[in-house]
């Protein structure tokens, strides 16, 4: 179907990969979103999640390496080339988000878009996509996004309706991943929760 994503000229996996450990180097944090959804998790133990939009595995990598179960999936070849290098035993699948029922039944207790997941989407399939990812969560299960506000991309006001559209509600909003009180700036971390049975808390 295609996506914004593949029509940039942004880095793609092994060079993708090295602003990151550029970073990692440098002493910086590079797990805030790891560390944002496994606050989300508690101290259940093991849970289930997808990591939609993976990438090269950053965040996936981290949350199985912490005892999670997860599943990554991304519609770049490149980009989940450099995943499977670095975590051969971890399930990759290669598909685009808007087709994802046709690729994977599993339910989660989290789905989690980062890396700006929404505002490359396709332009028209929001609501598409956002159906099917909210297919994939668990009763209870937490839908998660954290996206640049641009003028020409996807609002907050139209992301909370497409995912009301769906069937999820709001439960919180961050400025990032650290849990910054939202405050109208130009980055927002967004929780909502599938209806159903008690799942993770915030």
């Amino acid at each position: 179907m295609g996506t914004r994503w593949q029509d940039t000229d942004a880095p793609r996996g092994d060079s993708y990969d090295q602003r990151w450990t550029q970073l990692a180097e440098s002493g910086e944090s590079i797990h805030g979103e790891a560390d944002f959804v496994e606050s989300l998790l508690g101290q259940a133990g093991e849970r289930r999640v997808l990591d939609a939009g993976c990438g090269t595995g950053r965040v996936a990598i981290e949350l199985a390496r912490r005892g999670h179960s997860v599943v990554g999936v991304d519609a770049d070849l490149g980009m989940l080339a450099t995943a499977r290098t670095k975590a051969p035993d971890l399930s990759w699948i290669h598909a685009d988000l808007a087709d994802l029922g046709a690729h994977s039944t599993e339910t989660f207790d989290v789905v989690l878009l980062a890396g700006n997941v929404m505002i490359f989407l396709a332009p028209g399939t929001e609501e598409r996509v956002m159906g099917e990812l909210v297919d994939r969560l668990a009763p209870g299960g937490l839908l998660v996004a954290g996206f640049s506000i641009r003028p020409d991309r996807l609002s907050l006001a139209e992301y909370d309706r497409v995912a009301a559209g769906a069937g999820l509600e709001s439960v919180a909003r961050f400025a990032t991943w650290d849990r910054e009180p939202y405050d109208g700036g130009d980055y927002a971390v967004s929780v909502h929760r599938r209806a159903g049975a008690a799942g993770p808390t915030t």
